[in-house]
């Protein structure tokens, strides 16, 4: 059984940063891809950053030079340091994990920014 889990949602103001994390575990195999995901209020869910086991970062045009995506290979674990957040970040941020040809997703972290 796969398990996602993210931690270090909250409450912070605009202009401050807070730093997501997410962890596979179980029996997952080899991870191609892991990423974060969010979904604002009456939104539909948005890509937010991806990075592959190369290292090979991709980022939503939005986040970019804002949001920092990594990543620890060894312990299937993916980070995202968020900076410079503005109210628009507010959203569930899900973590996704691509492995043995499957989707496995977390069940949210809440980042709420205010003004």
């Amino acid at each position: 059984q796969v398990q996602v889990v993210e931690s270090g949602g909250g409450l912070v103001q605009s202009g401050g940063s807070l730093r997501l994390s997410c962890a596979a575990s179980g029996s997952i195999g080899s991870i191609i891809l892991m990423g974060w995901y969010r979904q604002a209020p009456g939104k539909q869910r948005e890509l937010v950053a991806t990075i592959n086991s190369g290292g090979t970062s991709n980022y939503a045009a939005l986040v970019k030079g804002r949001f920092t995506i990594s990543r620890d290979n060894a312990k299937n674990t993916v980070f995202l340091q968020m900076t410079t957040l503005r109210p628009d970040d507010t959203a569930v941020y899900y973590c996704r994990v691509n492995a043995m040809g499957r989707l496995f997703w977390g069940q949210g972290t809440q980042v709420t920014v205010s003004s």
